[in-house]
């Protein structure tokens, strides 16, 4: 696996990759970085993608972003722009994980396939995100709202415990290691967490990106964890009828947040079985859409 840099709309990002073929882009989230792809992106390239996972604007060694934008129009633009600098085709697809997955839904359309985990699509959340139960889990998402925000990331053992109540019972101290480099310095923290507060409003949008409407522009796999810690399963629920037709929706069982790190062999076996051959001269149909709550085929 390689570590290279681009300059895609304006920011010099760094990214992961390997393998030969067409773009497989995979995004990742919060508190996590470019390394959490390391199951799947050796997959992709055997089954003939070249696989890239970038690291999210903010997060070293990707440069902090001079126009300090992180509202959901700044990353739609990051993944459309880095989808040209790539040398994305027609046969180029895109997976993304939490934050990742935002620009999923909304850039969809430009992929040949596209597969969200773990963050349902725009309009599901709906009421059920004002649940007592899950307003107790996004207690970090108002947090980070505040002045507080920065002190309490960088205590020790905060992230180590979104990680630990997000996915519980898994391992994560390689990927906190990876994390601590990424955004251990405080302008890297002030990064990530800019990403929630641009969500909420509490900073304005920097006014340089277009407006993208919220809405999913093509068929996507979802994929969501039966027992993720952060964004409750039953989420899941109201995901279909956010979806165009041809998207599938599927829980994984025994997995919480992180899913594709806690069961890399049946995330990976999902994705590859949706994504499909490298090459659209070999392409199956599209599935039609479907709805399993509970294990699926594990």
């Amino acid at each position: 696996m390689e570590i290279r840099n681009v300059h895609a709309n304006g920011v010099e990002f760094a990214y992961l990759t390997m393998g030969e073929g067409p773009l497989a882009l995979c995004l990742h989230g919060f508190p996590d970085t470019a390394h959490t792809w390391r199951h799947l992106m050796p997959a992709l390239a055997e089954r003939g993608y070249r696989a890239v996972a970038p690291f999210m604007r903010g997060y070293a060694p990707t440069e902090v972003p001079a126009d300090g934008a992180y509202e959901q129009a700044a990353l739609v633009a990051d993944v459309r722009v880095l989808h040209e600098e790539l040398g994305g085709d027609a046969d180029a697809v895109v997976v993304g994980h939490d934050w990742g997955a935002f620009p999923v839904y909304l850039t969809a359309g430009r992929f040949r396939r596209a597969v969200a985990l773990a963050v349902p699509p725009p309009g599901a959340l709906g009421s059920r995100f004002l649940d007592y139960d899950q307003l107790k889990r996004s207690f970090y998402v108002f947090l980070f709202q505040t002045g507080l925000a920065e002190a309490a990331a960088s205590r020790p053992g905060f992230l180590d415990n979104l990680w630990r109540d997000w996915s519980p019972g898994y391992d994560a101290r390689q990927d906190l290691e990876f994390v601590r480099r990424s955004i251990g310095t405080p302008a890297n923290l002030s990064a990530a967490i800019g990403y929630y507060r641009s969500m909420l409003g509490t900073t304005p949008p920097s006014g340089r990106y277009p407006e993208v409407e919220s809405r999913v522009t093509g068929p996507v796999l979802y994929l969501h964890g039966a027992q993720d810690g952060c964004l409750s399963a039953a989420l899941t629920r109201d995901a279909p009828g956010h979806l165009p037709e041809g998207s599938r929706v599927q829980q994984v069982a025994g997995a919480g947040h992180f899913l594709h790190l806690e069961r890399p062999g049946e995330v990976n076996r999902l994705i590859l079985d949706w994504l499909g051959p490298a090459s659209s001269a070999e392409l199956t149909q599209i599935r039609p859409m479907s709805f399993n709550p509970g294990s699926g085929p594990f």
